[in-house]
Parts: structure tokens; C-alpha cells; sequence
């Protein structure tokens, strides 16, 4: 997969080009502002992953679990756990505070689900609130409970923006131990008095650096305002800055500190740049690449939802068989748009930055940056949708 050229894309342009409207592209101040070393999107060498052996500390049947949470996660494939679920299930079991630095793809998804679902099943009256920064995120988190919990008598509530409140109103009203959510969302239900978050005394603040990116960091202080004053609190980020320190010695009590290396996420992916003079070329450039026959699952990131639109229906009239994921979607059609890709029934997928943090994608082939990511580290997450799980992949990026 590696060594096809991509060359003649990347020669393209030997600088900023004018569009139809007049307006510079590629070379403008704010647009590509930081990006002016394209080197840093260019690795034509990707390495070889190399996967230590791990051997945990603690093998799934060992566990202090229920045995009807052990057979569920063993009828889920599991053979034994990953290294943050090593180190963080027997800590939250052991009713710690917790600050789990890691990234998508670590399996901390579980490391919190499956020591709250016990506590849970264990006693009947614990609630636990799960905040993730985006809609996807939150059902992706709601469906691994559900495969999880099945069988045990448990249930949970989803509450996320772009649905209808009142059903979700509705949902609250019913027997529930878990509320999961995004955080406007449920800070909306509870100034309406539709939620009361003092019932709920166990905590998980997902991708705490990703709300911070969002503007939630209101919404999120005012949860853990809200919730039990006795409680217990899990925090996962893929990084700590000043600012999450701060919240993290206002909310959290003597916390556990668990720390996963860090993978270089672009180390095993295939990285280039397309150079292209004008914007017509660049969409005869993406045409002439999505009917390769390696180009078997694309997911193309946009800058905006308006330009979103636009390409799709080029692509479309193209005869692409494409659907998209931005802001001004329903939930219904990004979700339906999201499983019509994860389960190939579609190829490509276009998507705003919305898609670019926490979705665990299986076996996307390219990422192409068909606009220039905002900074380095957006560019970093976007390509981190391939080359996952120890796979290779390839990031292709206009510029």
C-alpha cells in the first residue's frame, strides 16, 4: 500500500491559487496559519508497529466481578484486559478517585463501564453519570454498556443534543442507573428540574481535554457542582493541561493517576501531501483517487458544514455513493451515516471536525484532509482515525 506514488497530485501547485469567488487558498494568513512547514504532513515511511508483549497484573476471570458481567465480557471477545483496564478496574472497584491519561483506542471505555456496572448490579440505588464531549461518542459509550450489562437488569438513559428532549424526559422517568450524556444537554434537563443530579455519586468525565476544546468547561463545572457531594470521580483525557489540573484538584479527592505511553499515532501511517492549483483541480484530484481500488474506506475531513454540503453533492452527481457527518445533521442521519460506513455499506464518509475524536472506526484505509486542520493537534486526531489497532494506514492531505 505503501509505496504507490502520489506524486503527480503533489506537484500539482507550486504555490497559493485563486478560486472562482477571488479568495486566496493555501497561502492566506488565518487558513493556514502554523501550517507553513509542510513537512509535518509528510512521512512516506511509516513504521513498522512493533507490539510489546503485555501481560497484566490481573486476568478477567480473577476479577471480583458478577459472573454475569464476566461472561459478557468474555462473549464480547475479550481474552484479557488492556494495560489501562489492568491498572484502572481494580482501583475504581476499590472506590478511588481516578485521572486516566490515554488515548482512544486504549480500551478505557470499559476500564470504567465494567467496575460501575458491577457496583451497580451490587447495589441496585448507585447512579452513575458518563459526560462525553460529542453525540457519537455518548451512544458509542451507551452501546458498549448495553452489550456489557445484558442480561443483568440494568439500564441507562442516553441524553444528547440534536433529539427530542421530551422523549428523553420520558426516558428519566423510568428506572435508570446509568445517565449518559453530552454536557449541554444535560445541564439543560437539569435547570428544567428534569434531572437531579445529586442522586447521582459516581462520576466519569470522558476526553476532559476535548470538552475543554469544545467551550464545555462551563457546562462541566457546573455537573460537578451539581452532583453528590460524596462521590466518586473518574476522569480520562488524553492530556492534562493547567487548566484541567485546576478542575481536577477542585472535584477530585486524593486521585489515582494512571498514565498509558503514549503511541506516536502517526508513527505506522503513510502521510503526503497533495499540492493542487485551484479548486477545481483539487476535486478532479479526490475523484481520481476514490475510484483506486485501495481507497476501499475514506473518511474526508472538511473545515466547514456549508463546504461539506457542497462536495457531497459534487460527489454525488459524481456517482460516489457517499453520506456525511457535520452539525446541521439530525442525530438520527449522523448515526445512520456513521453505521452505513463502520458497517460498509458506504465507502466514503465527509465529515467536519465533529468525527475527529473518539470514534473508534474499524479498518479506514485513508484519511484525507481535503481542508487544512485548524492546528497540528486536530491534524493528529483526524489521521488517528486509520492506522488503528496496530494496522497501517495512509493520510493524505491538500494543500
Amino acid at each position: 500500500m505503501y509505496k504507490q506514488s502520489f506524486s503527480r497530485y503533489r506537484n500539482a501547485s507550486r504555490g497559493p491559487s485563486r478560486n472562482g469567488s477571488g479568495r486566496r487558498q493555501g497561502g492566506g494568513r488565518g487558513r493556514s496559519a502554523g501550517f507553513q512547514d509542510f513537512s509535518k504532513f509528510i512521512n512516506k515511511n511509516p513504521e513498522d508497529v512493533i507490539v510489546e508483549a503485555f501481560t497484566p497484573n490481573i486476568q478477567i476471570n480473577d476479577l471480583p466481578l458478577v459472573s454475569a458481567l464476566k461472561a459478557n465480557i468474555v462473549k464480547k471477545g475479550y481474552t484479557q484486559l488492556t494495560p489501562i483496564q489492568d491498572q484502572a478496574i481494580p482501583l475504581v472497584m476499590q472506590g478511588r478517585d481516578l485521572i486516566g491519561v490515554a488515548n482512544t483506542g486504549t480500551g478505557k471505555t470499559a476500564a470504567f463501564l465494567i467496575p460501575f456496572i458491577n457496583k451497580a448490579y451490587n447495589d441496585i440505588n448507585q447512579r452513575v453519570l458518563i459526560i462525553a464531549p460529542t453525540r457519537e461518542l455518548a451512544q458509542q459509550i451507551n452501546a458498549e454498556f448495553r452489550s456489557f450489562s445484558q442480561g443483568m437488569n440494568l439500564y441507562s438513559v442516553l441524553c444528547i443534543g440534536g433529539t427530542n428532549m421530551f422523549a428523553q424526559r420520558r426516558e428519566l422517568s423510568r428506572v435508570h442507573n446509568f445517565l449518559i450524556c453530552t454536557p449541554g444537554r444535560v445541564k439543560d434537563l437539569t435547570q428544567r428540574g428534569w434531572v437531579n443530579l445529586s442522586l447521582y455519586k459516581n462520576v466519569v468525565v470522558d476526553e476532559v481535554d476535548r470538552m475543554f476544546d469544545m467551550g464545555f468547561q462551563n457546562d462541566i463545572q457546573f455537573i460537578l457542582g451539581s452532583v453528590a457531594k460524596e462521590r466518586q470521580t473518574l476522569f480520562f483525557s488524553a492530556t492534562v493541561s493547567s487548566d484541567i489540573e485546576v478542575l481536577i484538584n477542585k472535584y477530585l479527592v486524593q486521585p489515582e493517576k494512571i498514565v498509558m505511553k503514549q503511541k506516536t499515532s502517526s508513527a505506522n501511517i503513510m502521510q503526503d501531501i497533495i499540492r493542487t492549483s485551484s479548486q477545481k483541480e483539487k476535486m478532479e484530484v479526490l475523484h481520481d483517487m476514490l475510484i483506486k481500488e485501495e481507497f476501499t474506506k475514506v473518511l474526508i475531513f472538511i473545515k466547514t458544514k456549508w463546504n461539506l454540503a457542497e462536495i457531497e453533492v459534487e460527489l454525488k452527481d459524481r456517482g460516489f455513493k457517499v453520506e456525511s457527518i457535520h452539525g446541521n445533521k439530525s442525530q438520527a442521519h449522523r448515526q445512520r451515516s456513521l453505521s452505513n460506513f463502520k458497517e460498509n455499506r458506504i465507502k466514503i464518509l465527509l465529515a467536519t471536525d465533529v468525527a475527529a475524536r473518539g470514534l473508534d472506526i474499524d479498518n479506514v484505509s485513508h484519511v484525507i484532509n481535503y481542508d487544512l486542520p485548524a492546528t497540528y493537534e486536530d491534524y493528529v486526531h483526524r489521521i488517528g482515525r486509520t492506522g488503528r489497532a496496530n494496522n497501517k494506514g495512509v493520510a493524505l492531505t491538500f494543500v
